[in-house]
């Protein structure tokens, strides 16, 4: 690859690093979508949660960025800044690892967590929390936190809120089911929000972790690709 000389090799490192500015907006707009997704329940989830589509629009961003600056070395074809852009890419995938790691082990917890905030919110039964249980409940097509009978259980006045109702059979009337028994299997959901609320997570989870695998294959090539261009530029600047 030296023989074809920097001239070549700049081109090659140039054309790269258009192709991973727009994997930057990729993994931005990836983590926008998931966030907004998940961000329609943060009533009942923990920062932790919201913590790594952040992140990832954050290093979007940044990737963005640091591609930019790897076209820009490519064309005045400056070792410096090859090497400047490469440790940037490898402090990128260090910081994408340790989210990794940590989101992995803050899996395990989250059904627990998801579970504890979901009955401490039944418990308290305000207004703010009535209306998160609305939005979830008819969103995610659930009622309770494992069943219906958690609101006789938990809540305050111990009766079902008029989101547990399949819509099909509200009465428009009263908004909300009738001629129905209490717990009735006819017409209100019967599968809890937790288990809902968690596959719903671990979907966008899914995404988040294919999202990154990818970029992290492409920063380890352009922290490869950028080192070893340096290097054949200044061995072609010795030469001459």
């Amino acid at each position: 690859m030296r023989a074809c000389g920097p001239s070549l090799i700049k081109y090659v490192l140039f054309a790269f690093n258009v192709l991973f500015a727009l994997s930057g907006l990729g993994i931005l707009v990836a983590g926008a979508i998931v966030l907004a997704d998940v961000n329609e329940f943060n009533h009942f989830v923990e920062g932790r949660v919201l913590a790594p589509p952040i992140v990832l629009i954050v290093t979007g961003l940044v990737i963005f960025l640091i591609a930019s600056l790897g076209c820009f070395g490519a064309i005045k074809e400056s070792p410096t800044l090859l090497l400047t852009y490469a440790v940037l890419l490898a402090i990128i995938f260090i910081v994408e690892l340790a989210v990794g790691i940590a989101a992995s082990v803050f899996k395990k917890d989250l059904e627990g967590m998801l579970k504890n905030s979901l009955q401490e919110s039944i418990k308290r039964s305000n207004s703010e929390d009535s209306i998160a249980w609305d939005n979830v409940q008819r969103k995610l097509m659930c009622c309770g936190v494992d069943t219906p009978a958690d609101w006789r259980a938990l809540s305050l006045n111990k009766t079902l809120p008029a989101s547990c109702c399949q819509p099909q059979f509200i009465d428009a009337a009263v908004g909300h089911c009738t001629e129905s028994p209490a717990l009735g299997k006819d017409k209100y959901f019967q599968e809890g929000c937790v288990g809902k609320l968690k596959e719903r997570i671990d979907k966008n989870a899914v995404i988040l972790i294919g999202v990154g695998i990818g970029i992290a294959f492409i920063q380890i090539l352009g922290i490869v690709l950028a080192c070893y261009l340096a290097s054949a530029i200044r061995y072609a600047r010795q030469a001459n």
